[in-house]
């Protein structure tokens, strides 16, 4: 029997952490690019094959608000978009109010989804329905937390560091067995507990194990304005490369591989992020491995020869020099074809530094560089077993592959 799975989309709050004098309307109403930020939470949801309900909890001043937002929802898939219902004081008692309305709806999974979060995508959402239709009750969508993370003393005044060892960012959709997560709504209700900051939480103190789901650092959660900002360079940024990108027929593939021996030092520079460290690399410039073979990967993929050729170590120019300008100028040479870099990878072999802690920096900073979307940039590590150079721990070397897309030119056919 196919389970018929639905989704509460909270968006009953007031966002007074955003809310400036003068300028109150919710953060989920905010223009995102020109729509509201729910309706594209909206669409996240009703554009996937596996939602077969989709409930949006609001405010009862936020009707007209509402009604808009919907209207900017693609029509596809909005049969699938119930009558909203009201929320209450806290979130606990909007998703309470949600998970009601439900009741009757032969409803057997129920995933719970913040309005301010847009950017969640279809693999998150399968990766919680995936844990549920293994018999899972309580589903969390999380990322690990790489951030040192500090604690004030209450008594001491003093900071201590917090061990990071298991530590998990929570995410939401949170998913649910559907009569397992209203009855513990309902026993909250009844004991009077409304200070549950996540459904997940209620779970727990019901007794439920939650299960873990791996989520998206991209899944982030618009709470400040700086956050709306983020948002929309983010969509602004996928907007540009994806709109004409299919026009870009000729497709490049290009690899890049590089390597910088150690010597004394207290840091490493890798994908433009300094990582503390009881070595560094020696080089001309800056010696960053990674954007080194990420710059080669580029040239090989238009067939521009090499980084050395461009900037030669025998220049004093180059001396102590940021990598980042030659990544830079790797990616005009793509753009003054008319092309566009479509894809990185990049895999940095090592036995130390540990390279998680710092991959989604790296991440960021590379599609930084390069104008990109991070989801185009990928960062992986890897040892060589103790073999090698790289296994004595006397250098890094790194191995890069770029996509690039250009526009198709008779002479390159002849």
């Amino acid at each position: 029997m196919k389970l018929r799975v639905a989704v509460i989309v909270v968006a009953a709050g007031r966002g007074t952490r955003f809310s400036s004098d003068g300028d109150r309307q919710p953060k989920q109403y905010r223009d995102l690019v020109g729509r509201p930020v729910v309706s594209r939470t909206l669409d996240a949801f009703l554009s996937h094959p596996g939602i077969a309900d989709v409930l949006a909890v609001i405010h009862p001043d936020d009707t007209a608000l509402y009604d808009q937002a919907v209207a900017a929802i693609d029509p596809v898939g909005r049969n699938k978009l119930r009558q909203a219902v009201f929320g209450g004081n806290t979130r606990q008692e909007s998703v309470r109010n949600g998970l009601l309305a439900l009741k009757n709806g032969n409803i057997h999974q129920v995933l719970i989804h913040d309005a301010a979060r847009p950017f969640v995508s279809h693999a998150v959402i399968d990766n919680v329905l995936e844990k549920l239709a293994e018999g899972q009750c309580a589903v969390l969508p999380a990322v690990p937390v790489f951030d040192t993370l500090k604690r004030l003393g209450e008594v001491t005044h003093r900071l201590e560091t917090v061990d990071r060892t298991g530590l998990w960012a929570a995410q939401t959709p949170q998913g649910f067995d559907y009569p397992t997560v209203l009855e513990g709504h309902e026993k909250a209700y009844q004991a009077g507990r409304t200070d549950f900051t996540d459904d997940t939480a209620i779970a727990e103190w019901q007794g439920v194990a939650v299960s873990l789901a791996e989520g998206d650092p991209d899944n982030f959660k618009i709470t400040s304005r700086s956050d709306l900002d983020r948002a929309k360079k983010r969509i602004s940024m996928t907007d540009r490369y994806n709109s004409g990108l299919a026009e870009l027929g000729d497709v490049r593939m290009g690899t890049g591989y590089d390597v910088h021996a150690f010597e004394d030092g207290d840091a490493v520079i890798l994908g433009g992020i300094q990582i503390a460290h009881d070595k560094r690399l020696k080089g001309h410039s800056d010696a960053d491995v990674v954007l080194h073979a990420i710059t080669d990967a580029i040239l090989g993929a238009i067939g521009d020869g090499d980084i050395g050729a461009h900037f030669p170590p025998s220049d004093p120019a180059w001396k102590g020099a940021s990598s980042d300008r030659f990544l830079a100028d790797a990616v005009r040479r793509v753009a003054d074809r008319g092309g566009r870099l479509a894809h990185l990878d990049v895999t940095i072999v090592c036995e130390a530094p540990k390279i998680g802690p710092h991959r989604e920096a790296m991440r960021q900073s590379i599609a930084g560089i390069c104008e990109l979307p991070v989801s185009r940039v990928s960062v992986k590590a890897t040892t060589s077993e103790r073999l090698g150079f790289t296994g004595r721990r006397e250098g890094i070397a790194a191995l890069a592959g770029a996509t690039v897309r250009l526009p198709f030119n008779d002479e390159d056919c002849t």
